[in-house]
């Protein structure tokens, strides 16, 4: 259910992305293929305006062929020289208006065709037109076979021209529709367009808006969590307050009776001891040695409630001077082993030094006590820096040291490695070893509040190597972080 939260944010982030993504490709496109229709509509456009141009040129110059002919006969009729003013001045135009004419039917072979026969049909319309000018101006009468001849000339120029006029109107036309139809595609391309970018709009929105509605209703729930939670935690320091104080008045209630009771027993022995045989003196011997063992495990269990409950700041702490200060308290016991000590040198981390001390003291201890008799102890204590990845309990990429504390003495069966660390877990009677079996669960305890681990390597007879990991520093990500859950069994057995 867990793995399904999980991934169901992600498949929605994916699905408002790809929606935004085709918005975007669509907007893309509609911007391209509308400036391509639009340059293909401005492209028809000019071509029909071209063939206006045409159609204008070609009404130009038939114009000016008739103000020639217009004028020449004005002239040869009533010798009036102010009928050859626009004689004079079509003559000038027409070579410009059909080179302009030559320039503009360039895109069209059949119509250059046409217009090099044009220029013929003009060129023999004003020799006539020029010939019957010179005539009148030389007094030369009027011959009717050249007004004939112009006629026809004229009217064979006027059938070329509607022909190349017609023409260009058919072309004009297919144009006209075929920037019609650019138009219309512009126009429905950016409707289309425009219509699925919205639409794709819209269902992003809508994805979007599901997805802050989701995560306002995560929130929400969160926030009521967080609540709960912090209620909890409140109710959790308030019983971890009781259950210290409870353990501290506890303790110190059941150490007097027992301080009482070894007193007394001693008291007893001492003046009544001669009394004694020797059954009455063993059984007040196991008395004494009974209330010092209770007294030890009312204090080992008070130090083993105090590691997680008691708020130290952590600080820079030199391992090797609390080492050093450890090995100075057991120099009477070592030396009276006989013990081989292999100390390496031993980092400063941030961890809290009270703590640091019982972890140590502990793991010490139990190298000294385990011993085989026939082996001189050996205890080594070395440290080398490693990268969290080494163990999949810690965090990648940050630094820890590998702190290993290693003896050879009556070792373990591996089998029992997780059952070592639990309190009152004990692999030998209380009549081959002394202790409470809690020693090893504090080292648990301090491991897990520093945010690291411990685990150990041994073999029954071939001695026994704790390892303990520690990071050099306490993260704030640490200090937020929840400890792993612990399983402790509390069998007496």
């Amino acid at each position: 259910m867990k793995i399904l939260h999980q991934v169901a944010p992600k498949i929605m982030n994916r699905r408002i992305a790809f929606g935004f993504f085709v918005a975007m490709v669509l907007i893309a496109s509609g911007f391209t293929l509308s400036f391509y229709s639009y340059n293909q509509y401005g492209n028809d456009t000019e071509r029909v305006r071209h063939t206006y141009e045409v159609v204008g040129s070609l009404e130009t110059i038939l114009s000016l062929v008739k103000d020639v002919e217009t004028g020449s006969r004005g002239y040869v009729l009533t010798n009036d020289t102010t009928y050859l003013e626009p004689y004079k001045i079509a003559l000038t135009l027409l070579p410009v208006r059909l080179k302009q004419l030559h320039a503009l039917m360039g895109d069209n072979a059949l119509q250059v065709q046409r217009t090099t026969l044009l220029d013929q049909l003009v060129e023999a319309k004003l020799e006539v037109s020029q010939m019957r000018v010179k005539n009148r101006m030389a007094k030369v009468p009027i011959v009717l076979k050249l007004s004939t001849e112009g006629r026809l000339r004229m009217d064979a120029l006027r059938r070329h021209v509607a022909i190349m006029v017609d023409t260009e109107r058919t072309l004009m036309e297919m144009r006209n529709r075929q920037a019609a139809r650019s138009f219309r595609n512009t126009l429905i391309i950016i409707f289309t367009l425009s219509l699925l970018t919205f639409l794709s709009l819209v269902i992003s929105y809508r994805l979007l808006e599901q997805e802050l509605a989701s995560r306002q209703q995560n929130e929400d729930q969160l926030r009521a969590y967080e609540s709960r939670l912090k209620e909890q935690i409140r109710q959790l320091e308030a019983s971890n307050e009781e259950l210290e104080r409870f353990a501290f008045v506890a303790s110190h209630d059941l150490q007097e009776p027992l301080r009482k009771i070894q007193s007394f027993a001693n008291l007893i022995t001492d003046r009544y001891g001669n009394l004694f045989d020797g059954d009455s003196l063993m059984f007040m011997d196991k008395i004494v040695h009974s209330a010092e063992r209770m007294s030890k495990l009312i204090k080992d269990l008070l130090n083993f409630s105090r590691i997680s409950n008691h708020q130290e700041e952590f600080k820079p702490v030199a391992l090797a001077t609390i080492v050093q200060r450890i090995l100075d308290d057991q120099e009477l016991r070592i030396k009276g082993l006989d013990v081989r000590l292999e100390v390496g040198q031993l980092p400063m981390i941030q961890a809290i030094g009270s703590q640091m001390d019982h972890l140590f003291t502990n793991l010490i201890s139990n190298a000294l006590k385990f011993t085989r008799a026939d082996v001189q102890p050996l205890l080594r204590i070395q440290a080398n820096p490693i990268d969290g990845s080494t163990y999949p309990e810690l965090i990648s990429g940050r630094l820890y040291f590998e702190i290993t504390v290693e003896d050879n003495g009556i070792g373990f069966d591996e089998k029992y490695l997780d059952h070592i660390f639990k309190v009152f877990q004990r692999l030998h009677g209380k009549s081959e070893f002394e202790g409470t079996g809690i020693g090893l669960a504090i080292c648990k305890r301090v491991t897990v509040s520093h945010h690291g681990h411990i685990t150990a390597r041994s073999q029954p007879g071939k001695g026994t190597t704790f390892i303990v990991v520690l990071p050099e520093s306490q993260s704030l990500y640490d200090y937020d972080r929840s400890n792993p859950t612990e399983n402790y069994s509390y069998s007496a057995s």
